[in-house]
Order: structure tokens, then sequence, then C-alpha cells
């Protein structure tokens, strides 16, 4: 055994260890409980960052724990390879994506094996291959011919310099992130996913996760939005319209019906082309409307515009005209892109009508109110519930029976009817871009859209593609876009847009159950391993990603490729690592941010900052305060430089140890040093173990008879309590607890007393053989290594978990505290199992009990088993 610890070496040589044996491929076992645990795959961007570690390192730490628990554990691995970021590599480093995608996916895997994750790489799978999202494409056309896929127009926001549509977050003030041209809103044809059909299966369901954060699920339900109100009809003026029809307004206030004075229109609502059709002036201000972002949080906060259109619709109920508007803040994307505008109870209505001179009228009221007519102006809406005024037939009725009868009424006139809406929207995949999954449809003039056959399946992505950022490459490619009608055989043109790559990550871990099938999307092999028993990532994914896998997995139910209704049983959202940042000011305002690692810094007594330099030239820095540890603040931590200088394993203890796992993690380089320092100690303690402890070992065994010095039993005994602590924040998941306990159980092996030489090394070698394996799922190699150099085994994986003894546990003597009259006055010694009797007697006769009690008789003698004495006088 190497006298010093050298984790380069150790970890090399566990690691080649767990490869020749292949000590985490697994298969099906239904001897054993299963437990499949799974970190979010990482977006294979070139390097690992220290969110990377901690999330995965969070994730094996289960996996070997359940492992040793007697588990069959299922840890597998892959990359979520499509996206704009490999376009954008591609366009700044003239590299093809597909080539700086598998040369990033090599480099990170070597990262994470540096890490010394238990992962099956036999499972490994890439989104961006065709073996995998062949069958993507195939369950598109089976949810096409479901009717759960379907094509219509969509609003997107549109870049006309590089033609291309851009996400919410891809809109900077209007303007393309990259182009910087004036966005506009542009209605393209677009499939979708119908996850609305789900929309209540996927909020019921909700309440049967109680393995999931509450705070995940209160978005979730917030996302989907359910609502119950009334559709209302407004026939439309044949004298200024021109047509019967209706326009059709959800609310979920329709008692305040009787206060509706105008209705508002999106941009791109046929009332709207209609009335501009011969107005210049609108026709301008529609075009206006069409820029910008369709993001409802850009909605929100954008100045409020519209302009008459000169139509009207009649009121369902008083048969009053109401002028129609277009409203920029009317999106045509949500229900029917029209909305009822009632100024004296909406916030936004009253702003308008303020704005626009428009009537504002007063129908509800206060239930503190009187009810007479109010006429009198205000300053605001009143968006409360009250009792209705100035409604006729409604008056004095609660908002709930004035909804109910408001509704009847409609329904009688065939004018609307109560209905229940969601906030939740189909989802749109369709992509302008190149690196995605192509969409398996063909576009046949006689046929129309078309379903790519099975056995022309998969679409395969050209990947020597030059990208310029300037459309999608694909509809350049006449090669590729260019086909046969598979009904009819005449020439058709193939889809070129790409799939959004949140399908690629809405089934990925089912396929992991099953990832060498040639012949299936999924195999029975998913009905033994789904669903995910624990699933980990971060809380910026709670709403949409895992939204879309409980969609997937019940579409995929529906077509009878799984027996689970939902994906992952339970979910742990890790925190955030942040670090603290620094920079200079420069010219123009800009800042120049310096990784704290050329920092030098100077702290107080409490370790709080108050100066820092720059290294280089010992000149002050500005301390920017702790942020998320990322490119733009340059405050993020190489693991590869950390994994170089101290090892895996310290990485993996520091990661541990400094914060629960969903909580944020502040960096700390001292935090560092100390976890480096703390191994350092095991190492040299099981050196003294193997070539100085072990030799005083009897031949006979004591620790069975229980035959050991008072004071060894104390070490051990608080060696036991530890570990049931341990055991106990293993389930809570709180892993920086159990890092505590094993610093804990290390101070009390060092601090043994020698003097029975033989007891001593039969209690230190019992301790550290539990320390060892407490530590084996948070620092897996030299827990490996320390285990064979001490002659526990071959594999500390197959050891087992250690369990706390009861007869470890068991006291002689227990310590009381010792109360008069209620104030913490010294402790007394007592028999484990003496009476309370016993017990007052001995209270009574301690030394500051005597003193406290100042000759006085007590009144009363209170004894709380296990815990004190309180004497009262």
């Amino acid at each position: 055994m190497q006298d010093k610890y050298q984790p380069a070496a150790v970890e090399s040589a566990a690691q080649q260890h767990w490869d020749s044996t292949s000590a985490f491929q697994v298969t099906e076992d239904t001897s054993r409980p299963k437990y499949y645990c799974l970190s979010m795959f990482p977006y294979p961007s070139g390097k690992l960052h220290m969110g990377h570690v901690r999330n995965y390192t969070i994730g094996d730490v289960l996996a070997r724990y359940h492992r040793m628990r007697g588990y069959n554990v299922l840890q597998p691995m892959g990359w979520d390879a499509f996206g704009m970021p490999a376009e954008n590599a591609a366009i700044q480093n003239n590299v093809a994506p597909a080539k700086w995608t598998y040369a990033n996916i090599d480099y990170m895997k070597g990262q994470l094996k540096r890490l010394g994750f238990a992962i099956d790489w036999s499972r490994e799978l890439a989104t961006c291959t065709p073996e995998y999202y062949r069958w993507e494409q195939w369950l598109f056309t089976r949810l096409f011919e479901k009717g759960l896929i379907y094509k219509r127009l969509g609003t997107v926001n549109w870049d006309p310099v590089d033609d291309t549509v851009l996400a919410n977050e891809q809109v900077i003030d209007g303007r393309g992130w990259r182009s910087g041209a004036l966005v506009e809103k542009r209605e393209i044809p677009m499939y979708y996913m119908k996850i609305t059909a789900y929309a209540d299966e996927l909020l019921a369901a909700l309440d049967d996760l109680p393995g999931w954060p509450e705070q995940v699920k209160l978005m979730q339900k917030n996302w989907i939005g359910r609502s119950e109100g009334v559709e209302v009809h407004f026939p439309y003026d044949l004298s200024t319209i021109g047509q019967s029809g209706v326009l059709k307004v959800f609310t979920t206030r329709a008692d305040t019906l009787m206060g509706a004075t105008y209705v508002a229109v999106a941009a791109e609502h046929p009332l709207a082309t209609q009335a501009a059709a011969g107005n210049p002036e609108l026709a301008a201000f529609i075009d206006e409307c069409k820029q910008g972002g369709v993001a409802e949080a850009d909605i929100a906060t954008m100045e409020k515009k519209g302009m008459p259109t000169g139509l009207r619709v009649v009121h369902p109920l008083t048969g009053e005209f109401l002028p129609v508007w277009v409203a920029n803040y009317v999106l045509m994307g949500y229900g029917e892109g029209a909305v009822m505008a009632v100024p004296a109870h909406d916030e936004r209505d009253f702003a308008f009508a303020s704005k626009y001179s428009l009537p504002i009228k007063m129908v509800v009221r206060s239930t503190r109110d009187a009810y007479e007519n109010v006429t009198a102006p205000w300053n605001d809406a009143y968006a409360e519930h009250g009792r209705l005024v100035n409604s006729g037939k409604y008056d004095k009725l609660h908002f709930q029976d004035a909804i109910e009868a408001i509704a009847a009424d409609l329904g009688a006139k065939g004018l609307g009817q109560k209905r229940v809406q969601y906030r939740l929207r189909d989802w749109g995949i369709s992509r302008q871009r190149y690196w995605g999954c192509p969409i398996p449809m063909i576009h046949c003039a006689d046929c129309g859209d078309v379903p790519v056959p099975d056995d022309q399946l998969p679409v395969v992505l050209p990947e020597n593609v030059e990208v310029t950022g300037r459309g999608s490459p694909l509809a350049k490619m006449p090669e590729f876009y260019e086909c046969s009608c598979p009904k009819c055989g005449k020439p058709a043109r193939r889809e070129t847009d790409t799939m959004d790559t949140f399908v690629e990550s809405s089934w990925y871990f089912l396929r992991y159950a099953c990832a060498d099938s040639t012949t299936a999307m999924v195999d029975p092999r998913v009905n033994y391993w789904a669903p995910v028993d624990q699933y980990i990532g971060g809380i910026e994914h709670a709403i949409l990603h895992l939204l879309y896998s409980r969609f997937f997995t019940r579409a995929m139910r529906d077509c009878g490729l799984v027996d689970v209704s939902e994906p992952f049983a339970n979910l742990l959202t890790q925190g955030m690592v942040v670090a603290e940042t620094y920079y200079r000011e420069l010219d123009g305002g800009k800042k120049q941010w310096i990784n704290p690692a050329d920092v030098i810094v100077e702290r107080d007594e409490r370790g709080r900052i108050l100066a820092a330099k720059l290294a280089s030239d010992g000149l002050p820095v500005v301390i920017g305060g702790i942020e998320k540890m990322s490119k733009s603040k340059n405050n993020g931590i190489d693991p590869q430089a950390l994994v170089d200088q101290y090892g895996a394993d310290t990485a993996r203890l520091f990661t541990m140890f400094a914060a629960p796992p969903d909580q944020q993690l502040e960096w700390s380089d001292s935090g560092v040093e100390g976890a480096s320092r703390f191994l350092r100690r095991v190492w040299n303690f099981g050196h003294a173990l193997v070539s100085e402890f072990r030799a005083a070992l009897p031949t006979n065994r004591q620790l069975a008879s229980g035959q050991v010095p008072a004071a060894l039993a104390e070490v051990r005994r608080e060696i036991h309590l530890h570990l049931k602590q341990a055991n106990y924040d293993f389930g809570k998941h709180q892993f920086n607890t159990v890092v505590s306990a094993a610093m804990k159980i290390l101070n009390a092996l060092e601090k043994a007393p020698r003097q029975d030489a033989a007891a001593h090394a039969e209690v230190v070698e019992e301790g550290y053989a539990i320390l060892l394996r407490l530590l084996s799922p948070i620092t897996p190699h030299i827990a490996h290594a320390l285990w064979q150099d001490c002659g526990f085994g071959a594999d500390i994986l197959a050891a087992g978990w250690p369990e706390p003894l009861e007869a470890a546990l068991a006291q002689d003597e227990i310590e009381l505290m010792l109360q008069v009259n209620g104030k913490l006055r010294g402790s007394i010694k007592v028999a484990a199992d003496a009476s309370k009797a016993d017990i007052e007697r001995i209270g009574l006769a301690a030394e500051a009990a005597q003193k406290f009690m100042e000759g006085k008789p007590p009144k009363k003698v209170v004894v709380v088993p296990g815990r004190l004495i309180n004497i009262v006088v």
C-alpha cells in the first residue's frame, strides 16, 4: 500500500477495474428490486462545467448507494445533440455541425469517465444519429395517423435577414439576436403535437406525484392553466361587416358581460384583414403589430396600442352595437384571437379605454357597497368579485350566480355556453433550421401531406453541408427535398423543416431501456425499467421538458409501446453552482470580467472578501458579487483543471459537502482544499491500520461478545450512531450531512484510546470498514483502493451497505441534563436501565443540584426518560 495518497494513480486503477469487469453494465433481473437513476443528459457543448459535475455526482451517489443496498441499478448516459449551438459553431468556426458535435461528445465522454461515474456506457445514445431519430420519425407518422399531429398556420417570430424562425429568447428589443433585423410576426405552415388532448390527464396526475417538488408541480399546473368560463358569441353587424357570423370570445368573467363596451381582435384576425383592405392607415398599423416578438412576457410589458376598424358586433344580451378594434396585445394564437373588453373591471382594458376615450361601464360592486346605480368616475378598474349593478335582470346577483344565469341565457339564445379552457397550447414542433431531426412528411400536389413509409425511414439528415445562418440548407438541396409521392408515385417535395429539439429529449429515457434494439422504438425491456425511479436536473426544465416528457410517455402508452403513464417517479431539482465575480471598467462603460482563479483576495476573520486585486499586475479589481457560474461573467471553474490538481474524488466530495443538493452551491477554494485534506487523512488512517494497528488484532475477537473497554465501547457507539444518522440522511438526499457523518467517524477513529491494543484494533477496523462503505458512493475511487489495500475484499461494490448494530448502540450508562427550576445546571450519569426512583436519588444528591437548591426541599421532581431531570424548589 502506498504510504501517501496519490489521486491520479488511485483513480486510474479503480476506473480500469470497473472497465475490465463491466461493473456497471446491467440487464433485467426480476429477482432484485430495480432502481433506474437518471440525470438529464447534456448538450455536447465542448466541455463539462461545474453544474454538470454537481448534477451527475448527485445521480452517481444515489446509483452507487442503491447498488450497495442490493438493487439492480441502471444509470445510463447520452447526448442531447441537435440544436442551434452547433449551427452557430459551424458559422463561427467553419466546421460542419456533425463534426463539431461528435468531437465534443468524445471529449466530454472522456471527462465523465475521469469523474468515475457508474454509467452503463453500453446504452449510450446520441440524438443526432439516424439509429436514434429513425424511431422518432416512426412515432411521428403514428401520431400523425392518430390525429395527435396536425398541420396548420402558426404565428412565429421571423427574421427577414436570416430567413428563419426565432425562439422568443432570440428576439432582443424587437430585433433578431444575430442579424439585428426587425423581427416580424409571420404565419407559416407548421406541424403541431396535440398536447392539449392530454391537458386534463396531465393536470390531474400531478396530484399522484408525491416524489416531485411542490414548486415544480405548481409551475406545471399554472402552465396548463385550466380555467372554467363561458364562450360568448357576438353576432356580426351586417351593415358594417357585410356577412353573417359570430365573433367568439372566451371569458372567465361572464359576470361582467353587461359591462362590455368594445371588442378587440388580433392583427391577423379575418375581421382585421377585412377592415384593412380599404384603410391604408389601419393596414400600416397591422403591419406594425406584426413586428416584434410573440412571447406573452413581451406582450404584457409593451405599450398597448390599437385602432378602430369601423366594424361592429352585436352584444348578445342587450343588442347594443360594440365597436371592433385591432389591438397589439391580442394574439391570434390564443383562443379565437379576440377578447371582449370590460374596462371597468380589467386593468389592461381600463388603461386602453382611458387612452382612446372609450366608454367605461361599472357592473360589479364590492359586496360591502350599496347596490345603487353608480356613474361617478374612478381612477382604476375594480377587478375583484362582487355583486352586479347596472346589469338589468342580473342586478344584485353574486358573481357565481351571475355567471350561471348569464350562461343559461346565452345558451337559450344559441350565443354561448359554459366551457373549460386551458392556457396550454398545442406544441409547434416545426423549425426552419438544419441541425435537427427531419420531419418525415412528403408534400404531393395531388395527395397532400403524406407520411414517409416505414421502409423509407429514417429520413437521413445530410451531415456534410455548409451552414450560413441564412435559411435552412435543406431547402436549397434538391438532392434532399426532391422525391416521389409514396401514394401516387408522382414527383413530390420532402419536408425541409426539422423538429424542435425538445422532441428528442421527450423520450430518450425510455430508449435507454433497450438502446440496442434495431427492430423497434422500444421493446418489452422498457416495462421492466420504466418509470425512472429518480430523475435529476435543473429547475429551468420544470415546465417544458418535463411536461413534454409526460405527454410523450402517454402518447407512447396509447400507441401500445409502454405500460406506464408517468416517466419519472421522483424528481430532484439541484441548485445552481455560484461563485464570486470580479471585473474592471473599460472605456465606454463595458466590463472586463476576470476569472476568480486570476484574483488574489483579502478576507476578514469571517471569510468575507474585503478587497481583491489581479494577480498578474497587483492592481485592484471590482468585486461583482456572487452569481451563477457562466461564460459571460467568466467565473466558471474548469472541472478538468480541478480533477488534474486534486483528483475526481475531491471534486465529488466538495460538491456533495458544500450544500444540500436542492440548494445553491457557493464555490470555495478553501472548501476544495478542505475536502482534499480530509481524503488524505482517510488514506493515512488506512495506511496506519494496515501497517500498525492490524498487528495487534487478537485471534479471538471480542466485539461479538461486547467485551471491550468502556472508552472504546463509547467510540464504537459513536460510530454506529453517525452511521444511523447517515442512513437516514441518504434517504432524504442530504448528502452534505452524510459527509459530515463520515468526518465525525474519522475523528472518532483517530481519537480512539489505544491502551488496549487488541480491542483498539478491532474497533477501528470495524469503524474504518463502515467509513469506507459510507464514503464509497461519494468518493468511489479512494474507497475502492483502500477496501482492497486494507484486505476487506476484492470489490467494495459487492460489500453490501453497513447497518448500525443494536449491540453497538446499547449503553450501560447514559447522561441526563440536570435542571433546577427549569434552568440547566449540569448533568448526571446513571445506568441505562435506572429506575425513576434511582434517577431522582442520584439527581438530588448531585453537587450542582445541592448548590442551586440552596437547602430548600424539592416540591416536585420531573424525569424525562433518556433526556433530563428537573428539580422544582
